[in-house]
């Protein structure tokens, strides 16, 4: 139940953060990875916290190849190396694919979100004879979606198919 608890915490702090920032914060994979090394250790010893290591450094490898070549932010690999610690490696293995699978449903949404409102747009400055406002209107960044939603849902997803 802790477990559950600290990672509804984390990624709350998580989203908000990249969500009205577009950054996550080091604090908070610091607690991730400091609560989830406390919480392995007190539910099963230093065998607990040598699962946590595990889970972190498997966490943080999980989705470095996408940082590395700059499809990701080194805050979603810190968040992802502490929900690590948190869940120990085989958890955070299917986390991530919960993951990936939330990432790729958030990577659609805002696609579809920003053909929609490009058209709707095209329309209003068609109807409206105000050809400025195509050119004022602000570009939506494809190359940046913020990624703390999708990892917390597939740790919470995670978590629900284990309870």
């Amino acid at each position: 139940m802790a477990k559950i608890w600290i990672a509804t915490l984390i990624g709350l702090a998580a989203i908000v953060d990249d969500l009205t920032r577009r950054r996550i914060s080091n604090w908070i994979p610091t607690v991730a990875l400091l609560a989830g090394l406390g919480l392995q250790i007190a539910q099963h010893g230093w065998r607990g916290g040598f699962s946590g290591v595990l889970g972190a450094l498997t966490g943080g490898a999980v989705f470095l190849i996408f940082y590395l070549f700059g499809g990701m932010g080194a805050g979603d690999i810190k968040l992802m190396a502490g929900f690590g610690a948190i869940l120990g490696a085989t958890g955070i293995l299917e986390a991530s694919l919960w993951t990936a699978a939330c990432g790729g449903i958030l990577a659609a949404g805002v696609l579809l979100f920003g053909m929609l409102r490009a058209r709707w747009r095209k329309g209003r400055s068609r109807n409206s004879g105000d050809a400025e406002c195509l050119q004022l209107a602000p570009q939506v960044r494809l190359d940046s979606i913020p990624y703390a939603p999708a990892i917390a849902a597939g740790v919470w997803l995670s978590l629900v198919s284990n309870a």
